[in-house]
């Protein structure tokens, strides 16, 4: 199957005087998959109908290996769709499903059945093949929705939000699935999902949207640890959010003073902030440190719940009045001695983030 790539190139969608989508531009490479994340409204649905050209936009051009796709249909645009309710045929068997691709592009009939096994196969249900969708487990369905969907060998396969109906191992599994068929194939892919585990598990490339417009397009690693906007920090995962004015930097770290009077040092190279400046500070549950005693650059606090999460601890800690931060640790012993006073600080090799107020 030919890897193609795929530009959005400055799209905007209006709706009267709303502006569902702002001059978004993003660029895949062939072979990659790309993950529109974002919270509901944010746009990605709207952006996904646009390339798979379900809807046209105000402006803004879609590119398909360097080839403008705007005003082809979408039975002419060579792309493959995977829909959240799978959207099987129910009076067809799975073979009958995969092939009915290949029969609306009139292959000759003598190729389809070879062609619709061999997806059957790919995707690791040959057993299947005379079975209804209605004899099938959810799982088993969306990989003949997914077996359809590359059946045509489309340049482009779209999956909006395909695992959302499905329970949550039976999810892992299918995110698995896709990225091993997406690698084996060389197919690029764009999935909708407002789920970032399910962003950071499959994609090789992350758009974080929020209304309308694109905050952060990245890898999943940057993305979670080098948010370029405080929306992308608070919501890719979990994050505590501090207020705080700095006291002083140096070319290693910042001085902060928290929580009233207390002053915390954070590990910092970025931007420069002069004294006083009032800032945001935000960090990782588990970048943060607790120690049972003084020590440098720390700030005494009280611990005050700990509840068990797999083989973690979830703390919460207070650092002064009214401001709670989150701590997440193998579980110990010590953790169900409580409330207690504590030191708390960021670790050396914490990557913790400073927005400007």
């Amino acid at each position: 199957m030919k890897s193609s790539s795929l530009d959005i190139e400055s799209i905007t969608q209006r709706f009267g005087n709303f502006t569902a989508l702002s001059d978004v531009s993003i660029s895949i490479n062939p072979g990659e998959i790309l993950a529109l994340l974002g919270p509901s409204g944010c746009g990605k649905t709207s952006l996904l109908r646009i390339v798979a050209g379900f809807a046209k936009q105000s402006s803004g051009t879609i590119r398909i290996d360097g080839r403008a796709v705007d005003d082809l249909q979408p039975n002419a645009r060579n792309i493959g769709l995977v829909f959240q309710n799978y959207a099987l045929f129910p009076h067809m068997t799975a073979l009958e499903n995969v092939s009915y691709g290949l029969q609306a592009r009139k292959t000759a009939s003598s190729l389809i059945t070879k062609r619709a096994l061999e997806c059957l196969e790919i995707v690791q249900l040959p057993q299947a093949r005379d079975r209804y969708p209605r004899q099938l487990s959810g799982g088993q369905q969306q990989r003949v929705a997914l077996a359809r969907a590359i059946a045509t060998q489309p340049q482009v396969l779209l999956l909006d939000e395909p695992f959302s109906a499905l329970d949550k191992n039976l999810r892992l599994d299918m995110q698995l699935e896709i990225k091993r068929l997406q690698k084996q194939l060389g197919i690029t892919a764009i999935l909708v999902t407002h789920d970032q585990e399910e962003a950071m598990t499959v994609a090789d490339k992350v758009a974080v949207m929020n209304q309308g417009k694109l905050e952060q397009l990245d890898t999943p690693v940057n993305i979670y640890d080098r948010p370029q906007t405080l929306f992308v920090n608070q919501f890719v995962g979990n994050c505590n959010q501090v207020q705080a004015n700095v006291v002083s930097m140096d070319s290693a770290s910042m001085q902060l003073r928290v929580a009233g009077d207390k002053l915390l040092s954070v590990p910092w190279s970025g931007a420069h902030f002069s004294s006083g400046k009032s800032v945001t500070l935000t960090f990782r549950p588990e970048q943060l440190e607790i120690a049972s005693s003084a020590r440098a650059g720390f700030i005494a606090a009280r611990r005050i719940l700990s509840t068990p999460l797999g083989g973690n601890s979830v703390h919460q800690i207070q650092m002064g009045e009214g401001i709670h931060v989150k701590s997440i640790h193998k579980r110990s012993a010590l953790d169900a001695h409580l409330p207690g006073d504590i030191w708390i600080g960021l670790s050396d090799t914490a990557n913790p983030q400073v927005f400007a107020v």
